[in-house]
């Protein structure tokens, strides 16, 4: 977008400008005038192009991504980084306000909601996250290289599962649409948060027997759907395993 509008916009305007400004009987104020209705234009006609019908929703379904809300509207959606309540403490996201996954995944997220409800009438999955365009993964490493929380992103050059559509961070909410407590938040970096060390920080008394059943529930739903979790992050699943989500899908710019 930004090179089109570079090459497109600026060409028109280096045209125009140099037409008004060549006649030696140019007034100065008329030319200053015309000048700020064409970056007016430009600026306006740029903004177009990111917005609306041509914003992220429809390139991300145009790649034959799917809006997990159509599949099953029980799922609950907030995700974090079009907020600023995230770790970065930016919107990275846009106007992007909906998850979407490969077609797939979007399946087993319907039917992981599924067993939820069959095992907790009433309770709902809530998304945090979906389908990540590697350009706003960028965006994300920009932010964070070089600082302690660079460790926690992945570096575009070589992608996370979300860059493809394939993996998912989530949490659980109750019946009166309260968030689980799972013992640390969502993007807490620090072990408490890690699964393959639930079982220490229990019988340390860092993390209580129902935090941790809250997380095995939200892994048994996940898991018996066919998502497959991680060690590291209790709100993260991955749709199929790494080696297959690079071979059969294409990362989203």
């Amino acid at each position: 977008m930004e090179r089109r509008f570079e090459q497109g916009h600026g060409v028109r305007s280096r045209s125009l400008a140099s037409f008004l400004v060549s006649p030696r009987e140019r007034h100065p104020i008329f030319v200053s005038v015309c000048a700020i209705l064409l970056l007016g234009v430009a600026l306006a006609e740029f903004a177009a192009q990111d917005s609306g019908p041509f914003g992220w929703d429809r390139a991300l379904t145009d790649l034959g991504l799917v809006d997990v809300q159509t599949i099953c509207p029980d799922i609950q959606v907030d995700l974090k980084y079009a907020t600023e309540g995230n770790f970065l403490r930016k919107n990275v996201y846009g106007d992007l306000r909906k998850c979407y996954l490969v077609k797939e995944a979007a399946s087993n997220l319907a039917a992981a909601q599924k067993n939820l409800a069959s095992l907790k009438p009433g309770w709902r999955l809530k998304v945090f996250d979906g389908a990540r365009p590697r350009r706003i993964q960028a965006i994300m490493w920009g932010l964070v290289k070089g600082t302690r929380q660079q460790h926690f992103v992945a570096n575009p050059s070589s992608g996370s599962n979300h860059n493809y559509g394939a993996a998912v961070d989530l949490t659980i909410v109750d019946e009166k649409g309260r968030e689980l407590d799972m013992g640390t938040p969502f993007d807490f970096f620090g072990e408490l948060a890690e699964p393959r060390l639930e079982d220490a920080f229990l019988k340390k008394g860092m993390l209580t027997a129902n935090q941790v059943q809250n997380r095995l529930l939200l892994r048994r739903v996940m898991i018996e759907a066919g998502f497959l979790s991680i060690s590291s992050e209790w709100w993260h699943f991955d749709a199929f395993p790494t080696d297959v989500i690079r071979k059969r899908f294409r990362v989203i710019e």
